[in-house]
């Protein structure tokens, strides 16, 4: 059984990602093995938390991979750990909009049966933390609260106020934080800076917000809170399992809700040659979800990452290529630059080879990002846009693809500040179903290229078909 703690807040903005690194930091550095998760679609933040823990941070979403994959998946990722931290999104019982509970910090805390950690910026209060705290406690008797951490607290006299007042709540106080601008994080339109972009600051941001745990936090209690959660009973989620299901038509054991048939399944088999999937990694590209690596290597690919950025031929072998999500827009005359690279994957996509783009990828393939050269793969154009796009998505593959059959449902999310025009090719990758009816993205030879983000545990058939794709060669 692997001790468990899921920290939460009422709000976004209150410190969650402080606290939780911190505590991870701090955990690790008594020598512990911490697990590392994140509640929601979130890229960010797990990179701090794997700086913290040295461990790969990893995503648990209810929407896109299915409420019965969220203790498989916790399981896999916490496999031989003696802790694991699990970082809530929002507020504790905000979900996917007009969703109920669905993908809320609150839910995932239920279906880990774990104890929640609620911390409270109290900057603002002082005896109304009482109420605030009663409230959050009080309003679904299935999620257990077991403890408050108030942060951002200014003085001895503001905490002894706040103290007294949490005193016959029920609910411990197990940790005092003070203002501490070390520990800060910087932000930019999409939240924070990846780690990937600040790598020397970030790790004396971390370790600034471990020693300020170590100061303000009770650890003994916290672990002995952890260690308070009962056993799971859930099989880990193993990439190889999912995969062999995938392909041989066997019914996924947990598939996301609402979803459907993707097609023949007794048509995808596992590829007798290992071909070679470039996935772009980098400052530019740092949006990928671990499982995804995971599962192309057990469908049967040998998966190298690479960095636009810097290098200037796709690995050598190349027959597929994943590009994720990232900031393309803050690297843009860099990825210009690299021309050669630029002609390199609009080649393998004029040779029909199969290539996944999400996002940032998408931006990576247009003609031009801001009125600079991209790869010209697509015949369409981006650009920054003050509009932030974010929500999750439901989606039916317009086309058949090197993803999906056309028909097929997945769970996503869109999240981005940039347009693209057209917003979607003559085939397009996707219909989407909310909030409002509308067509995106691409789909041309062996291309999907899409702003919509999707995580292959919930549909490993994704993982299985591209690869199956890239094996058999190039798309007329």
């Amino acid at each position: 059984m692997v001790a468990r703690l899921v920290i939460a807040a009422p709000s976004s903005g209150a410190g969650k990602t402080t606290v939780a690194t911190g505590l991870m930091a701090a955990f690790a550095g008594r020598g512990l093995a911490v697990s590392p998760h994140k509640v929601g679609p979130d890229y960010i933040d797990p990179g701090y938390h794997a700086l913290a823990t040295g461990r790969p941070g990893r995503n648990l979403d209810a929407y896109m991979c299915g409420t019965g994959l969220i203790a498989p998946l916790f399981e896999h990722g916490a496999r031989g750990c003696d802790l694991a931290v699990v970082e809530g999104v929002m507020g504790l019982y905000d979900g996917a909009a007009d969703q109920g509970e669905l993908a809320s910090t609150a839910q995932v805390a239920k279906l880990l049966k774990a104890p929640v950690v609620l911390v409270v910026d109290a900057s603002s209060q002082s005896r109304s933390v009482a109420a605030l705290v009663h409230g959050f406690a009080s309003w679904d008797p299935e999620v257990r609260i077991g403890g408050v951490i108030l942060n951002k607290v200014a003085t001895d006299r503001h905490e002894h106020l706040l103290r007294e007042a949490l005193g016959g709540s029920g609910v411990p106080v197990l940790g005092v934080l003070r203002r501490a601008p070390a520990v800060a994080t910087p932000s930019r339109h999409l939240g924070l800076v990846p780690v990937a972009e600040r790598q020397a600051q970030a790790v004396e941001a971390v370790a600034a917000q471990a020693e300020q745990v170590l100061q303000g936090c009770d650890l003994d209690a916290l672990m002995a809170l952890a260690r308070s959660a009962p056993e799971l009973h859930a099989e880990a989620w193993e990439p190889d399992v999912a995969v062999r299901l995938s392909a041989g038509g066997g019914a996924h054991p947990c598939p996301p809700p609402g979803t459907s048939s993707w097609g023949d399944p007794q048509a995808e088999q596992l590829p007798t040659t290992r071909p070679v999937v470039a996935v772009a990694g980098g400052a530019a590209f740092t949006f990928s979800y671990a499982e995804h690596t995971e599962l192309l290597t057990a469908a049967g690919a040998d998966v190298v990452t690479f960095d636009p950025l810097r290098d200037e031929t796709l690995p050598e072998g190349t027959s597929g290529l994943v590009i994720g999500g990232g900031f393309p827009e803050m690297y843009g005359s860099e990825l210009s630059a690299n021309e050669p690279l630029r002609k390199a994957v609009a080649e393998l996509a004029a040779s029909g080879a199969s290539i996944a783009a999400e996002c940032a990828g998408l931006l990576y393939l247009a003609r031009s990002l801001d009125g600079t050269p991209m790869c010209g793969v697509l015949d369409a154009d981006a650009r920054m846009s003050d509009r932030l796009t974010l929500g999750y998505r439901d989606a039916v593959a317009v086309s058949d693809s090197s993803l999906a059959a056309a028909g097929a449902r997945m769970r996503g999310h869109e999240f981005h500040r940039t347009v693209i025009e057209p917003g979607a090719g003559a085939n397009a990758a996707w219909g989407l179903r909310q909030p409002e009816r509308r067509v995106e993205g691409f789909v041309q030879q062996g291309v999907h290229a899409s702003y919509v983000h999707t995580h292959w545990a919930g549909a490993p058939e994704a993982a299985v078909r591209f690869v199956e794709h890239c094996a058999n060669g190039p798309v007329a």
